[in-house]
C-alpha cells in the first residue's frame, strides 16, 4: 500500500491506497471550525494545527486499515502548491517516516492529486477526458490523455471559484466556509432574482472578480432589513452566475470530469449530469488523493528526498 499525507491547507488527511486503487483507509481532519472565527483560513494557525493532529490522523488511518507500517511501501505527500507553513509538517513527517523505515518517498502536486482522485476504484475513470478543476485557491480547465499528467487549457485571471464563493458569503454575512453556507442558503432562494454578470474572458479562462463586485454593490444599494429579505436570493442568484461560468467552459467536450471541492456545490453537480464527478468525500482536500497520484509519479528511493522541500506555488 501506498501511504499517502496531505496538509496544503486546513486539512490534515492521511490515508491508505493500494497499487490497484483501492481506498483502505481516507482520514481527514478538518480545521474549519478552527479558522471560523476568521472567516477564512490563517496560514500560522493551520500550520500549528498540522503539528498537533498529523500524528494522530497517520495512527487513525493505518488503524482504520486494519495495517501497520511494515504493510506500507513507500510514503507520499503533497510538496506544491499550498500554505508553505503547512506543507512543511506534511513534507517533514513523510521523510520522517520513509527515512526511518527505508522506504522511497513520492513528493505529489496538489493538483494532479484532484484529478487523480477519478483514478480510485470504483469510479476508477480512464482518460481521455476535459477536467474541470475547481477549489478554493484553483480553477482550471485541464486536457488530460494520461494518467500521470495534463495540459492546462484554461485557468482564472484573478480569483477562484472557491475563492469567490467564500468572499460572496463574507459579503452576504455568512460562515465560513462560504461554499458551503452559499450553496444550502441558495435552496431557500431565486437564482434568477439577480442577473449577475459572467465574464467573457478571451480562449478558455475564467475571471469571478466583477462578479464578485457586482455582488458588493447590490448588498451596499440594501438596508439591513431588506439584506435580511433579500440574502437567500442574492445567495442563489451569484452561485448560479458562478455555475454559469464554469459550465460554460464546458461546452463541446465529448468527455467531461470535475474535481476539486467547488465539485461538491449541488448546483454544479446537478448542471453537469452527464460529467464524471469525484465522489463528494473525495472532492474536498484529502489523502487518497495523493497516495492516489503517486502511483503514477516517480518514486525517490531512499535517501535520495532528505534535501525535499516544499513549494508554495504550482
Amino acid at each position: 500500500m501506498i501511504l499517502g499525507i496531505e496538509t496544503s491547507c486546513d486539512e490534515t488527511a492521511a490515508a491508505l491506497v493500494t497499487r490497484e486503487g483501492d481506498i483502505r483507509a481516507n482520514v481527514v481532519a478538518s480545521q474549519a471550525d478552527l479558522h471560523a472565527a476568521y472567516g477564512g483560513v490563517v496560514p500560522e494557525v493551520a500550520s500549528r494545527r498540522h503539528l498537533e493532529l498529523v500524528n494522530p490522523v497517520l495512527h487513525e488511518a493505518l488503524s482504520e486499515a486494519g495495517a501497520t507500517l511494515d504493510d506500507v511501501e513507500a510514503v507520499a505527500v503533497t510538496t506544491r502548491p499550498g500554505l508553505i507553513g503547512a506543507l512543511l509538517v506534511g513534507v517533514s513527517a513523510a521523510k520522517a517516516l520513509a527515512w526511518s523505515r527505508r522506504l522511497p518517498l513520492i513528493p505529489v502536486d496538489h493538483l494532479h492529486g484532484h484529478v487523480a482522485s477519478l483514478y480510485l476504484r470504483p469510479l476508477d475513470l480512464q482518460p481521455p477526458f476535459t477536467c474541470l478543476l475547481a477549489s478554493g485557491g484553483h480553477t482550471m480547465l485541464l486536457d488530460v490523455q494520461e494518467r500521470g499528467g495534463y495540459r492546462v487549457l484554461g485557468t482564472t485571471l484573478d480569483d477562484a471559484a472557491g475563492e469567490a464563493f467564500d468572499k460572496g458569503a463574507r459579503l452576504l454575512g455568512l460562515g465560513y466556509p462560504g461554499g458551503r453556507e452559499i450553496d444550502l442558503l441558495a435552496r431557500e432562494g431565486d437564482p434568477r432574482a439577480y442577473d449577475f454578470p459572467v465574464a467573457r474572458v478571451p480562449g478558455l479562462d475564467f475571471s469571478f472578480s466583477g462578479l464578485k463586485t457586482a455582488l458588493l454593490y447590490a448588498v451596499r444599494k440594501l438596508t439591513p432589513e431588506q439584506l435580511a429579505e433579500r440574502r437567500a436570493d442574492l445567495a442563489a442568484s451569484y452561485q448560479h452566475a458562478i455555475v454559469r461560468a464554469l459550465v460554460e467552459r464546458l461546452e463541446g467536450a465529448e468527455r467531461v470530469a470535475v474535481v476539486g471541492g467547488v465539485a461538491a456545490n449541488s448546483e454544479l453537480r446537478a448542471a453537469l449530469p452527464d460529467a464524471a464527478l469525484a465522489p463528494l468525500p473525495l472532492c474536498t482536500d484529502n489523502a487518497a488523493m495523493i497516495a492516489s497520484a503517486a502511483r503514477y509519479v516517480d518514486p525517490i528511493p531512499y535517501p535520495g528526498y532528505l534535501e525535499l522541500d516544499a513549494r508554495a506555488a504550482a
